[in-house]
């Protein structure tokens, strides 16, 4: 038996003990169910030292390892400040927190992690409509592909069933009157055409109808399709043969419904070809096809990333260099491509990221009907990033940063945490896209396509999920579960603990199927449900309510014990960057209290619904309201250096660079005003109980923010105006220290490094990214998941994983 008192801050040992400790925390969640309570100051319960807990949890002690150094005392060698903060790199971290960081992450040495290269071959080598997953020898197969060697053509209808009034179907995004490509369920104008590859997707291929009254849109008629966008006459309102010299000339009409919806295409007409956006563009190993990744021979995953045994060493990725290759002896006799092992220097936290089924990612964005869907950004007629201001991107930032991170690994058996890139912003959006993506049940749709072959490819469907779009995404997850369990042999080991979900909706990881919450969710929306315990959203399709407790379990949406929320996704302001407005100093920001945005039905064009902000929005308006609202009236105590009003500013991050103090309150769950006080360098001042905020509970809040509960609303002034001087410049001299935090530098610059290869510069956006750097989105998140060793375990489990772990 080998006993231990001391040891060092070793992550090689620590790591290991990890599945443990998860282990002893599933034992405890289940035994033990915890109904979380909000502590705006509360932190996962963390240790004083680098080594483990010395009293055990049943009174034993431990032992001594005579060659592990002695324990570092972080309590006295790091002590926290008068905010109860301790800082590291530069953050203010809950003390634990930034203890253990400062004297154990900061030490962290090298591993060798043996890294296996496979080889094993796939059935006709996916008939050239798919990737081969080597590690596996499973196919990928692309959209309107699938079978075991991809040979099986899926037909995919754009339209419903007929009948006699609707035509064409019901409405769904995805209708067509023109020709409909069943492999991808999009419409374009067709053979006989002049462009025969230019969409005609939805309303444009219907009539219209005048408006009702003036300033109001035309309604179309789903029955009656628009026989004029094929006409040749250029005074009618054409789209299929329309010449774009022409068109741009204004010597034709054209209907302005018609665009470019679809990705790969731009310029007004869809003449131009551009790059499609696909996870790290295919990593430079293969070709992006409208989101899936066509990988080159010898590579594959999501993003073309991972070598096979076939691809040149040369080639292979900066988290697989330098390695140290083990050519099994007798290779050459056995005339078969065998797997090689790479020994790789890295640091740990490792992480395993799963090559799930295409139909949880790469389909998802391959078959998408509006370009700027699930992802970040797009490309223009020069194919130059054109960053969106998709709200949901941060999700594909993230996950193309774990992909090309230092810290990821492909042994399992070394990971400290399993990434599973399920892309929830993906199916939200496309709950209504086509009749093979739909929240109805197979047998209801029953007619309109292969039933089997339908079955096969998106099998998730075989349930009806009452219109609701919560109900069909924690499907999704449900079938990925089931995919990592029955293909792979960690989950069991921890029972989930030590795998990362990541949600990016508005309500967060609310909807996650009972079978995952063990694991750790990356979430935008930290609900407690300590006093908001029901789904917050205010539109209906997204509630997840009545979701059954048989599928759901009775779970919070957050516990800040093992889950993080991360930052929205903003997009890169080079304005706001080159003017520095983060770093605004106090004497030049003239407003008390600062906020803009939809207040509610009070307001003309407000959210309707009572339930918007779960009513949060509508109390501060009716306090401090300084836009008149629909009866005329201000706010009760409506003042001068208060902004609180609806109309859309037109220099808003200066409107927030000019203001002292910015309120963060909830929409439909999470908002993305936490991240725009912050990068403007505004004191955040948070309203919403019970709902923790990007990285509220690893980050030292008080430093830097202001929390005020809900109730307390109508003394919002006042307890802002007790804030003296020396108090409001120490929070804004923090907020200038971790704004970086809530960028996706890391993604932002993988971009710009392929485009520098591509085009040999880099553009404005580029240069000032690549001036800052601190750490960013990703830096963090690494960060709190190396913290997730020193968590409490029972002196039982860590001799029994001294045991595993030295012999």
């Amino acid at each position: 038996m080998i006993t231990i008192s001391k040891w060092k801050c070793s992550w090689s040992l620590m790591a290991t003990i990890a599945s443990i400790v998860a282990l002893v925390s599933v034992v405890h969640l289940f035994l033990f169910p915890v109904v979380p309570s909000f502590d705006p100051f509360s932190v996962r319960k963390v240790q004083d030292s680098c080594g483990p807990n010395n009293e055990s949890v049943d009174g034993r002690t431990g032992h001594d390892l005579g060659n592990l150094q002695p324990v570092l005392d972080l309590e006295h060698k790091f002590p926290a400040d008068l905010h109860r903060a301790v800082v590291y790199r530069n953050a203010p971290w809950k003390a634990e927190i930034g203890r253990w960081l400062s004297g154990c992450d900061a030490v962290t040495k090298e591993v060798s992690v043996v890294e296996t290269i496979s080889g094993r071959s796939c059935k006709n080598d996916c008939s050239g409509q798919g990737v081969c997953n080597y590690e596996l020898g499973q196919c990928r197969c692309f959209h309107g592909f699938s079978g075991e060697g991809c040979f099986e053509r899926l037909h995919l209808e754009c339209n419903y069933p007929k009948s006699p009034e609707l035509p064409y179907g019901r409405w769904v995004v995805s209708i067509c009157s023109a020709h409909c490509d069943p492999t991808r369920a999009m419409c374009f104008c067709g053979e006989g055409t002049k462009y025969p590859n230019r969409p005609a997707a939805e309303t444009c291929g219907f009539q219209l109808s005048l408006p009702s009254e003036p300033g109001a849109p035309r309604q179309v008629d789903w029955a009656k399709p628009d026989l004029d966008i094929y006409t040749m006459n250029k005074s009618k309102l054409g789209w299929c043969n329309v010449d774009p010299a022409e068109g741009y000339a204004n010597k034709v009409k054209f209907k302005e419904e018609c665009d470019c919806k679809y990705d790969c295409l731009s310029g007004r007409f869809c003449e131009v070809p551009v790059q499609c956006s696909c996870i790290n563009q295919c990593s430079g190993h293969g070709h992006c096809r409208g989101g899936f990744c066509q990988c080159a021979n010898g590579w594959y995953g999501t993003d073309c990333s991972i070598p096979s045994v076939t691809s040149s060493v040369r080639e292979w990725p900066q988290w697989l260099r330098p390695a140290q290759l083990d050519v099994p002896d007798n290779a050459h006799l056995t005339g078969k491509l065998v797997d090689l092992n790479a020994v790789v220097k890295k640091k740990r936290p490792l992480i395993y990221v799963y090559d799930l089924p295409p139909k949880f990612n790469s389909l998802l964005l391959e078959g998408r009907h509006f370009k700027f869907e699930c992802v970040n950004r797009l490309y223009n007629d020069n194919n130059a990033t054109i960053w969106t201001e998709q709200l949901y991107g941060a999700q594909m930032a993230l996950y193309e940063s774990i992909l090309a991170s230092p810290y990821r690994t492909l042994n399992g058996e070394e990971a400290d945490f399993f990434f599973v890139p399920v892309l929830d912003s993906c199916i939200i959006t496309r709950a209504d896209d086509a009749p093979h993506l739909s929240m109805e049940s197979i047998n209801q749709a029953e007619g309109f396509l292969c039933k089997l072959s339908i079955a096969a490819y998106f099998p998730m469907y075989e349930k009806q999920h009452l219109g609701l779009r919560s109900s069909l995404t924690l499907e999704f997850y449900r079938k990925a579960y089931n995919h990592i369990v029955e293909h792979y042999p960690f989950w069991n080991r921890s029972s989930g603990r030590d795998h990362i979900w990541s949600f990016s909706w508005d309500e967060g990881a609310c909807y996650a199927p009972k079978e995952i919450w063990n694991s750790m969710m990356v979430v935008h929306w930290g609900n407690t449900n300590s006093k908001h315990n029901h789904s917050t959203t205010a539109y209906w399709a997204d509630n997840w309510d009545k979701i059954s407790s048989d599928r759901r379990g009775k779970h919070p949406c957050f516990d800040p014990d093992k889950d993080l929320v991360l930052p929205a996704w903003k997009r890169p302001d080079v304005n706001a960057l080159s003017t520095k407005l983060w770093a605004r100093p106090l004497e030049k920001r003239k407003t008390l209290f600062y906020f803009n945005g939809n207040l509610g039905p009070a307001y003309p064009n407000g959210r309707p619904e009572a339930l918007y902000s779960m009513g949060i929005r509508q109390k501060l308006a009716e306090e401090f309201g300084s836009t008149p609202n629909k009866d005329g009236n201000l706010g009760k105590q409506h003042a001068e250096n208060v902004i609180v009003s609806p109309l859309r500013s037109e220099n808003y991050h200066e409107d927030l660079a000019s203001s002292v103090f910015c309120g963060v309150m909830p929409g439909d769950g999470w908002s993305g005003r936490m991240e725009d006080s912050i990068l403007q360098g505004c004191i955040p001042v948070v309203i919403q109980d019970g709902i923790y905020l990007p990285y509220e509970n690893v980050l030292n809040y008080e430093s830097f923010a202001v929390r005020i509960l809900e109730d307390e609303i109508p003394n919002l002034i006042k307890i802002l105006q007790g804030f003296n001087e020396t108090e409001i410049e120490n929070k804004l001299t923090s907020v200038q220290k971790i704004w970086q935090r809530f960028l996706y530098r890391d993604s932002m610059l993988l971009e710009a490094e392929r485009q520098k290869t591509a085009f040999g510069y880099v553009e404005d956006w580029a240069v000032e990214f690549l001036r800052l750097t601190e750490d960013d989105v990703f830096a963090t998140f690494v960060q709190d998941k190396s913290t997730f060793p020193r968590l409490w375990f029972s002196q039982k489990e860590f001799d029994r994983m001294l045991t595993s772990h030295f012999h």
